[in-house]
């Protein structure tokens, strides 16, 4: 029994490893490509309202692939989909450097070829993070998240330099693809299964449970929404802080880029520390203060008086913005027989805000300003504090 112990406590420390490493190459590749949006414009010749619909089919494959997602995994494996997906994402990654040597339409195909496969590994590390967070018995999935966003920070400190540097997005692009497609594979040989045996005081459900019933639940669809708040604010930030930074307040290329790494490490600050908050103080009353933040944040960045005061606004949004997400997908997961379908139907519609995100605010952008037109990421965060009951993890006591 000691011994059966300690293989299950070794497994489980190697697969923490492995998901905090899978969940930082995802961030590594998304920010890769982020860092350099305003270069890929500029070389396509682009507006903001082009530039919308551009980015608009990342998101469009993201949405393809989630609902789809929850039944590979529970076939499959996460294990298999998150190494499958990382090497497909990785030649996008390269078709996206080569494309933009060419022009529009190759671009576009490429990204919602990353866009699918970054939808798939999205769900498939979920799952896996969740059932280590359930391995584990403690709360660890703000922190899987955190590391996600450090993997951006990387990923956008390395393009703030590969910017100042003027080395070429083809070269950049070529090299994270390279990174990604070598390391992901290798760190999910340690992932550990993702079905776990119920628990005594486990409802085990009497009937199979398929993605169908999962968008039937009127929690998991309102848990969902929530999500999709919160990464509307996320993936505005991460799509036009750069941009807002250059053509709002006339900075330098580089200055816009340092200004999305802020955003970035901000998030992967408020997901680290943010772990610790949520064993004291619960999810509900943690969730609605971050939002409050955010909506803060994003109306000084919107109406500062300056670069400075902005980049106060970037650190506010970012870190009000760090929770939603990693608590929206541990709130989908509660039911670790269940946590693969629901994790897809959430992810789906949480991805909806990609899907419309760019375009909604490129059209607003381009009748008014960048900057302005990211006040309805204010509305949004509105919409997510009242939702956020829904995300009460079973057991806890209702709260006001």
């Amino acid at each position: 029994m000691l011994e059966q112990t300690v293989r299950t406590d070794w497994a489980l420390r190697k697969a923490t490893r492995a998901t905090y490493l899978v969940f930082g190459a995802a961030g590594f590749a998304f920010a890769s490509w982020a860092a350099r949006i305003p270069q890929v414009r500029d070389r396509l010749d682009l507006d903001s309202s082009a530039l919308g619909l551009v980015l608009l089919s990342l998101a469009a494959g993201s949405v393809v692939s989630l609902p789809l997602s929850g039944s590979l995994i529970e076939r499959f494996g996460s294990r298999r989909i998150v190494a499958t997906m990382a090497v497909v994402l990785a030649g996008a990654m390269v078709g996206v450097a080569l494309g933009c040597l060419v022009g529009v339409a190759p671009v576009v195909v490429a990204l919602f070829v990353f866009g699918f496969a970054n939808g798939a590994w999205d769900v498939g590390m979920n799952v896996q993070g969740a059932a280590v967070e359930r391995g584990l018995g403690r709360s660890i999935m703000s922190r899987f998240h955190a590391g996600w966003s450090l993997g951006t920070v990387v990923g956008a400190l390395i393009g703030a330099a590969m910017v100042a540097l003027d080395v070429p997005v083809t070269a950049h692009l070529i090299g994270a693809a390279l990174v990604v497609a070598l390391v992901v594979p290798v760190a999910t040989r340690s992932f550990v299964v993702d079905d776990h045996d119920p628990e005594p005081g486990d409802d085990v459900p009497d009937e199979p449970f398929g993605t169908a019933d999962g968008w039937r639940e009127r929690r998991t669809l309102l848990v969902g929404v929530f999500v999709l708040a919160f990464a509307f604010a996320e993936g505005a930030g991460n799509d036009w802080i750069n941009v807002g930074m250059i053509d709002g307040y006339g900075q330098a290329d580089a200055i816009g880029t340092l200004a999305f790494a802020a955003f970035l490490a901000a998030m992967t600050a408020g997901r680290w520390f943010g772990t610790a908050l949520l064993d004291r103080r619960g999810r509900v009353p943690v969730v609605r203060v971050s939002a409050m933040v955010a909506t803060v944040g994003v109306l000084v960045f919107a109406f500062g008086p300056g670069v400075w005061v902005a980049f106060g606004g970037v650190l506010l949004w970012g870190a009000g913005t760090a929770l939603g997400f990693p608590v929206g997908m541990s709130a989908a997961a509660d039911d670790p027989r269940r946590a693969a379908v629901r994790v897809s139907v959430v992810a789906s519609i949480g991805y909806c805000a990609f899907l419309s995100g760019p375009p909604l605010i490129g059209f607003l952008a381009h009748r008014d300003s960048v900057r302005h037109a990211l006040v309805v990421v204010a509305v949004l965060m509105v919409i997510a504090m009242l939702l956020a009951g829904f995300v009460r993890r079973p057991g806890d006591a209702p709260t006001a």
